[in-house]
């Protein structure tokens, strides 16, 4: 039998320029996202693929809690934190089922599905940030390499109310995006499940098999290691306040939101929400990574969370400060209780966000250098403490949790 590659291993000048190609594209769409929405049918109300569901991103995911709940009456005694078999192999828990292939058994299935409603108006960066939020949860496993994605597509009902040139245009855009982000992340669309919703259903599933040796470190994380993430917070308050903007101008006004500011803010939102954690995931093996995991709809807080309690020794997982985008502070603090969405207690819900990865503290500086090559800004937000003597793991928020705002993402819209 041949010698099995290690595949997460890529040519890192090609992977530079995919990523660019990647990046321009998206923000050519993503500088017109506004127009796009307002153009999309001549002669009548702008098409906004927001107004076709009622939840946002994913913001639709069942809180932890009740998740834990079903799955009991199903005997499934699931709690936040899977265990990671000395195998490699991870059921429920984390960001995807790692599994042993019975007939060779060197090697290891990576699956995740994940599907979630309209965040954006625009279709064509829905299918983008559909597919970057499908593999973020491969990439936090460090697989690199994506074998096969199904698309997964509910179509809203009302959408047919529309006509029939309106619904093939919108859906096709979708699928064009779509299938945008399986190319940069170089896997074929090979099947899937098209059917008629409520709402706009999208998602997908991501398979990959690959040896086990490829596979990033899950659960080892140690005192002395620091918190690194990947990707700014604040999806949530942005895309609401973006979308009050058209559904309800009345509680934007009550907010006394900068309309300019918020839909700056949006397209850094959808920005980040489409680039892929595929750089990321490229160098988790190569400085060392103990754990990670990508940070999605639980929000910081829980995915940090499940993450601490899936760790071999007993640790506690410190938050000490939040990098956030834009102006998503600002919309936070224009609630009653100056915490709008949660964000300042990390457990607003993120789309398509970063990484958190524990390593340590000489190989988080490296790793985050690396990422500046690529025009990514990781932050160091926090650091692994022993845990207590009863073997608890566990998520703490430091008492002066410091929120600061990531503008990084704003050098690449220089010219808005």
């Amino acid at each position: 039998m041949a010698d099995w590659v290690d595949l997460s291993i890529i040519d890192l000048e090609s992977l530079k320029q995919r990523e660019l190609e990647y990046r321009t594209e998206l923000k050519q769409r993503i500088l017109n996202v506004e127009q796009v929405a307002a153009e999309r049918i001549p002669d009548k109300v702008p098409f906004f693929f927001t107004d076709y569901t009622g939840k946002k991103g994913c913001g639709c995911k069942i809180p932890r809690d009740t998740l834990n709940e079903f799955l009991k009456t199903a005997n499934y005694n699931w709690k936040a934190g899977a265990k990671v078999s000395n195998d490699g192999s991870v059921g429920i828990g984390l960001d995807s089922a790692i599994l042993p292939v019975r007939s060779v058994p060197n090697l290891r299935i990576v699956q995740s599905t994940d599907f979630f409603y309209p965040i954006v108006d625009d279709p064509e960066v829905m299918g983008m940030v559909t597919v970057s939020n499908v593999l973020s949860d491969l990439y936090a496993t460090g697989t690199t390499q994506t074998d096969s994605m199904l698309m997964l597509l509910g179509v809203a009902s009302k959408l047919t109310t529309e006509g029939d040139d309106v619904r093939t245009r919108i859906v096709g855009e979708f699928i064009s995006g779509f299938k945008k982000g399986c190319d940069f992340a170089n896997v074929g669309v090979h099947g899937g499940q098209t059917v008629e919703c409520p709402w706009m259903l999208l998602g997908g599933v991501g398979t990959a098999v690959i040896p086990v040796e490829s596979l990033s470190k899950l659960n080892e994380a140690r005192a002395n290691d620091v918190l690194l993430l990947t990707k700014p917070l604040g999806i949530r308050p942005i895309v609401n306040a973006h979308q009050w903007l058209h559904s309800d101008p009345e509680r934007f006004k009550e907010h006394n939101l900068d309309e300019a500011q918020v839909r700056r803010a949006f397209l850094y939102a959808c920005y980040n929400m489409a680039r892929h954690n595929l750089i990321a995931a490229r160098f988790l093996k190569e400085f060392n990574a103990h754990a990670s995991t990508d940070v999605t709809g639980f929000g910081i807080l829980g995915h940090a969370d499940n993450l601490a309690k899936a760790q071999k020794g007993e640790v506690t997982f410190v938050i000490e400060k939040l990098p956030v985008l834009p102006y998503a502070q600002e919309i936070s603090k224009s609630f009653e209780d100056r915490n709008g969405f949660k964000l300042f207690d990390g457990t607003a819900a993120e789309t398509s966000g970063g990484l958190l990865i524990a390593l340590e503290k000489e190989d988080a500086a490296k790793f985050i250098q690396k990422l500046k090559e690529f025009g990514i800004v990781g932050h160091i937000i926090g650091q692994v403490v022993k845990g207590d003597s009863n073997g608890n793991r566990a998520i703490l928020l430091k008492e002066n949790l410091q929120i600061f705002e990531e503008t990084g993402v704003t050098d690449h819209f220089e010219e808005f």
